[in-house]
């Protein structure tokens, strides 16, 4: 007998060792591929998480060491801040009117551009544009020019005899001007809704048709319940990114006139980076992260009574 056969015969080889061994293998090799966004997300997500919460229970202020104070920023916040109060104020009355708004202004151009029309592919790009620019300092800019005491919206009203006023700067108007911008920016639901009403069969409008079914009723009975998981999905997106504006109101209001536009983020903003007051705002952040959870949380909630999914029966 040979050496080796010897050897293998005295120290037969451990398959489940070998088996174990190849899982590993496959398990090293696939985190080997995704650990540049493992080392991005731990070193730039997880990492300033765990930061941001220890140093909303201290008096950090980016210039000295941080001292443990406790929930001091927490009940400062909500017992001796009027400002805090304002900024949430302003952010939910921003929340619950431009979402709403907005999704019905891009589910309405989806379904005019739904009709296959000639050109639509064009007019549908042209509608979206809004979407990739809307958030830039640019159009913050072009926006306050737009609505200040000397914009061409005033030069347009002068056109038909009305006189205009510098709409940002006026407390009962500037809201509204901010909530202009976002709605003008419907283009990213319009294409998501776009491509779920072109998911629905076309038999069942044309079955709704023999019934004696107008395009209203088609609406309600059709159009809405079937695209009911595509509504859900645009309402928690563009909710959330309501929730996280900021952009807008630091270029165009800085948070004026009277904090009228004083949202949630500028307000932490200026408390971080204007009075260093870091934990402060980290406290400020965290309420925030909370607040959008439980939001999130009740729409989940109530989806099980609203929202249809083709998969579950009856």
């Amino acid at each position: 007998m040979k050496p080796s056969e010897t050897i293998r015969a005295e120290y037969p080889p451990n398959r489940k060792t070998s088996a174990k061994w190849r899982v590993w293998k496959q398990y090293l090799v696939g985190f080997a591929f995704i650990s540049p966004w493992l080392v991005g997300f731990l070193g730039f997500v997880i990492g300033p998480m765990i930061a941001s919460l220890y140093y909303s229970f201290t008096d950090f202020d980016m210039l000295t060491s941080p001292n443990w104070v406790g929930l001091d920023n927490y009940i400062t916040m909500f017992t001796n801040d009027p400002r805090f109060r304002t900024s949430i104020t302003v952010t939910l009355v921003f929340v619950f009117v431009s979402t709403p708004i907005k999704l019905a202004f891009a589910l309405l151009i989806a379904m005019l551009f739904n009709n296959k029309r000639k050109g639509a592919g064009f007019y549908t790009t042209l509608f979206y544009i809004p979407s990739i620019i809307g958030g830039s300092v640019a159009v913050a800019v072009m926006w306050r020019q737009l609505f200040g005491g000397q914009g061409a919206i005033n030069d347009i009203l002068l056109f038909f005899g009305v006189e205009g006023k510098s709409w940002i700067a006026s407390p009962d108007h500037a809201l509204m001007v901010l909530i202009l911008l976002v709605i003008w920016q419907f283009g990213s639901p319009m294409i998501i809704f776009l491509a779920g009403l072109r998911q629905i069969p076309e038999d069942l409008y044309e079955a709704a048709s023999v019934d004696g079914a107008g395009k209203f009723r088609k609406f309600l009975s059709i159009t809405i319940p079937l695209l009911t998981p595509v509504i859900f999905f645009n309402l928690i997106m563009q909710m959330i990114g309501a929730f996280l504006v900021f952009t807008q109101a630091f270029v165009t209001t800085q948070g004026g006139p009277l904090d009228r536009t004083l949202f949630y983020a500028l307000y932490l903003y200026e408390r971080a980076f204007t009075n260093y007051e870091m934990g402060y705002a980290s406290a400020m952040a965290w309420t925030l992260l909370i607040v959008i959870a439980i939001v999130t949380g009740l729409l989940f909630y109530s989806s099980k009574k609203w929202v249809f999914y083709e998969s579950e029966k009856g």
